[in-house]
Order: C-alpha cells, then structure tokens, then sequence
C-alpha cells in the first residue's frame, strides 16, 4: 500500500486551477451554490472527471458522481467526495481539497494501472456550506433521507430565488433518484478547519468522529420609542436585552467547558434607525460539542438562562430550534484504513474529532464512513486567507489513496 503513488504537483495545480474561477481580490474563492461561478466550476469538474475515464451522472438534487469502473459492478461503490460551494469570503481549499484529491486518487490509479474490485465514485454534493441556500448539506442530507426532495427544491435564498430553478438554470437538476445511489464506503479528506494539527505539527488528523451541533434562530421583542425623550428605566430595549443574551451564550460554553463551542453568526435589528431604541432583534445561535449530554445541557442552560433574560427586562423571546444533528462516530474499519496508512507511510499523525459539520456526518447515518484532516495555516477556514501546504496535501491524498484501495480491493 505504501508503494501507491500520487502526483502531488499535478494535484497543486488542478487546485490553483479550479481557484480561479470566484476568485476574490484577497487570494480567496466566492463561488457560491448554484451560480454562474458554480456552474463553471462544476463544469471543469466534470471535464476533468471525464478526461481520466469517468462515467459521470447528476441526481434530482444536483450531487454529481463520476465513476471509474471496477471488476465487480455488482458491488456497491466506495465513495470519496466533498464540495465544490463556498462563503462568500471563502478559502481555495474548504471541500475543494476533498473533491479534487479525489480527483487525484482516480488519475493516480490510471497512471499505475490499478484495478480494484469495486467500482469508485467521486461526488460532489450540492450546497454543503448552507451560504446561500440554508441550512447547510442540504445534497447530502436528501441522499441520506435527512431532507425530503421536495423540501429542498423550494428553498429559497435572500432574494427569493428557489433552488430547483437554480439547479435547473445552471443544468444540473438531474435525473437520476436520489435515493437510488449504492454506496459501500465513504471517505471524505479535508483540511482540519482549526489549529490543533498544526499547533502540534502534526501531518494527518485521523477522525474518529464528528461533534453534535445544534443551531437556533431568537427573536427579541421589545418596544420602539424615541432614543431622546424616553428614560432608561422605562425603556424595553431589544437590542440591550439581546447583547445580554449573547454575552450569555458565550458564557455557557465557557462554563461547560473542555471542546464546547457557542457562536452567534447572524444578527438584524429592526427599525435599524440611528435615533429609534430597537423594538426587534433577530438572531442566530450555534452550539457544539462532541459530548452528547454535554451538548444537552448546554441546551438547557441557554433555553434557561435566555428566558429569564428577557424576564427580567420585560422583553418578549422567541427561540426557534432550527437545525440539528447529533454527535457521529465514524466506522472502525474504514478509520482502521486510514490509520494503517499512516502509519506505514511513516507520517505524524493524531486521533482528531471534527470541530465542523461535513456530508460525511451525514452520509455516516447509512454508509460506513471515515474522514481525513490535514493542516491549515493559522486554523484559518471560512475566510480568504485560508492556507494549505502542497506537501501536507500531497500527504493527505497519499493516505485517502491508501484508505480507498483498501476498501475496494
């Protein structure tokens, strides 16, 4: 398995390549999903995935899969994949690693000739950032049988476009079931999103799992009135009263402690007026950890100590459960795959819990499932600066390569 090569400089330069297309002024990528920019991307993709032999087909939900034949077709696919979607002030490398190592894997096999028993698909799944059409995974989610079909084609982003007309727009509403694919195994490599391998200098994060996370949308009533002529004991000000709430989300995953996380994304103010005291606030909460009762209780806490807040100063709250999913472990086999790798190739490496969600927490739900982390410069992701070295890339692909050949066979 050690002697499986890839071409790394072939790989760097299929990943500058694809980073041309939405990039941003910064050195980062705005491609958001299902635009023009995503299209072209798309489009390259699936040139690419033809040119190295692949058969590729799109389903209902626009998840793209190319497939390099096996010696069985009758066996079910092992599956590597990510995104190819991004923020809006996005790096070149958040889900595009995955896809195009990927890539990479399948071209590396061409070069040396080998088969495997099982057939390989490479997918891209639609809309895993959650940027543009919200909540995120929404591709991997239908597959899994997370979201309805139906659901997911009327959702609309800010302006009210619907995303089955977009999919259909940029020629990517499929027509193959969603449903109907068969996967045997997943993996699924990515950068780490955050600053445990590099701080440690470590190569590879072998990832046992994914933590659980829970997202809510609260909305603060209050009163508007005269920002002048109006006292402040006999104010009942939105926006006060939701700084407060905020600084005590904070102080939940303070308080539970260890890999806790608490984050408020989103925020809007209504009048929105320089001289009017908010009558309105809306905002958005995101809570994780990878301990199941840990994240219950900070749960508790916030729906708890949120509603005493607005108790206290006569304030109106409505909190609204929005998106969840639970603390997943990934498949002992498959982590088993990547962690002979690495270790037979010699690499650095740590047992790692992702921090972020992926289609891979999803596609665990149904499909033995396992991830692979590299570094990122500074823990930087979601943001333009985000950072990779070629060499940790190239480590990362080797591993993936490892991991995929020891499925298929």
């Amino acid at each position: 398995m050690s002697d499986l090569r890839i071409d790394g400089d072939r790989l760097w330069r299929t990943l500058m390549d694809l980073a041309k297309i939405g990039a941003t002024p910064k050195g980062g990528l705005c491609r958001l999903a299902l635009t023009d920019l995503d299209k072209e991307g798309r489009d390259l993709f699936v040139r690419w995935c033809e040119e190295a032999g692949c058969t590729v087909t799109v389903d209902e939900v626009g998840n793209i899969f190319a497939r390099r034949p096996g010696r069985n077709a009758d066996r079910p696919a092992v599956c590597m994949g990510s995104h190819l979607d991004t923020q809006p002030t996005g790096g070149r490398f958040d889900g595009i690693y995955g896809v195009l190592a990927g890539l990479e894997v399948i071209r590396s096999f061409n070069d040396q000739g080998i088969e495997t028993d099982a057939p390989i698909d490479l997918i891209v799944w639609t809309n895993e950032e959650g940027a543009r059409f919200s909540p995120p995974m929404l591709g991997s989610g239908v597959a899994m049988g997370v979201f309805t079909l139906d659901h997911v084609l009327d959702i609309r982003d800010t302006d009210g476009v619907r995303l089955g007309d977009e999919l259909a727009r940029i020629g990517y509403k499929g027509e193959v079931p969603v449903t109907g694919h068969a996967m045997g195994a997943y993996f699924e490599a990515h950068i780490e999103q955050g600053p445990v391998l590099e701080a440690e200098d470590v190569e590879i994060g072998v990832v046992t799992g994914a933590q659980g996370q829970r997202w809510y949308e609260a909305t603060v009533t209050g009163r508007e009135s005269h920002a002048g002529p109006t006292p402040m004991r006999l104010r009942r000000d939105a926006l006060a009263g939701a700084a407060v709430m905020m600084e005590a989300v904070e102080a939940i995953a303070l308080e539970v402690g260890g890999d806790a996380c608490s984050t408020i994304g989103r925020v809007q103010v209504h009048p929105d007026s320089r001289n009017v005291i908010p009558g309105r606030v809306w905002f958005t909460i995101d809570l994780r950890n990878p301990d199941p009762d840990a994240l219950a209780r900070m749960d508790a806490l916030l729906r708890e100590r949120l509603a005493a807040i607005a108790d206290k100063r006569g304030l109106t709250l409505e909190l609204t459960d929005f998106w969840a999913f639970p603390t997943t472990p990934f498949a002992p086999e498959l982590v088993g795959h990547v962690r002979r790798s690495v270790e037979r190739r010699g690499l650095s490496h740590r047992d790692i819990v992702s921090g972020a969600g992926h289609d891979a927490v999803y596609v665990a739900r149904k499909v033995p499932t396992a991830m692979i982390f590299i570094p990122c410069e500074n823990g930087l992701s979601h943001n333009e600066a985000e950072n990779i070295k070629p060499e940790h890339a190239a480590s990362g692909c080797a591993v993936l390569a490892d991991a995929v050949l020891a499925a298929a066979g």
